[in-house]
């Protein structure tokens, strides 16, 4: 009995052996918690929302186009730091180099005036940190930038960059002459003020396009080109306040 017992024993310390080897062989690690969905932690979520709400669609912008560019596109992250919580107040903000973010009902009228249908090529004088062109992104798939100041186009490109708006071209120049090598463009939208109209712009404009843009020095207007067949029409559409245009804009007064 006793060579018996002293078998059973060694057998079932083998199979306890056996079944600890096992165990460690088919451990897998625990999975991965899924990351959060987009927009779920972002805590300018309900603040973005509320400036669309009580900001724009509250002032008659309704182009479903628009609407959701403005919900989409985190404004925060087209502000410097200190910034960031004045980022959806009813106003502009500075973003450095003198230049400042546009109040966001003038971003959204701006880009609704053009009637964009989601196919056309657009061309943008003054980047600045890269919110405007981040708006027309969502919503065309060719937007052209053009930025006077080589440092603050840095930090809108790497905005842009970092969000995911690499299709947005940008260029350090003076953006009086357009972009010619890309023209011509379906709509034109500047965001600085000259005290006329740049005739290159009007050059590089397809005929049924439009061309948005402040015009004045102290005293402004927003003025909306459409280019036709037999010239130009052209509407005031509102008072408003930009930085002067700089560069050429200045000589040609």
């Amino acid at each position: 009995m006793k060579p018996a017992r002293r078998l059973l024993k060694m057998l079932s310390a083998l199979v306890l052996i056996l079944l600890g080897s096992c165990h460690s062989c088919n451990h897998r690690p625990p999975p991965r918690t899924p990351a959060p969905e987009p927009g779920l932690s972002d805590p300018y979520a309900a603040l973005r929302e509320e400036m669309v709400r009580d900001q724009i669609e509250a002032r008659g912008i309704n182009d479903p186009k628009v609407l959701k560019a403005m919900r989409t596109v985190p404004r925060q992250e087209f502000i410097p730091e200190a910034g960031r919580s004045r980022a959806y107040g009813d106003h502009p903000v500075p973003i450095g180099y003198g230049q400042t973010i546009s109040q966001p009902y003038i971003v959204a009228f701006m880009t609704e005036a053009l009637k964009l249908k989601g196919q056309e090529k657009v061309l943008e004088i003054g980047t600045g940190s890269g919110y405007q062109a981040a708006i027309l992104a969502e919503i065309v798939p060719e937007v052209y930038s053009i930025e006077i100041l080589c440092e603050l186009l840095k930090f809108g490109r790497q905005n842009l960059d970092r969000l995911g708006y690499q299709r947005v071209i940008t260029r350090c120049a003076d953006g009086y002459q357009g972009w010619p090598e890309h023209a011509p463009f379906d709509a034109i939208m500047v965001t600085a003020a000259p005290d006329h109209v740049p005739q290159p712009l009007m050059d590089q404009l397809k005929v049924g396009g439009r061309l948005i843009l402040p015009v004045g020095a102290f005293f402004q207007e927003l003025l909306l080109i459409t280019k036709t067949e037999k010239g130009i029409a052209k509407h005031s559409l509102l008072p408003v306040r930009f930085v002067p245009m700089t560069g050429e804009a200045e000589r040609k007064n």
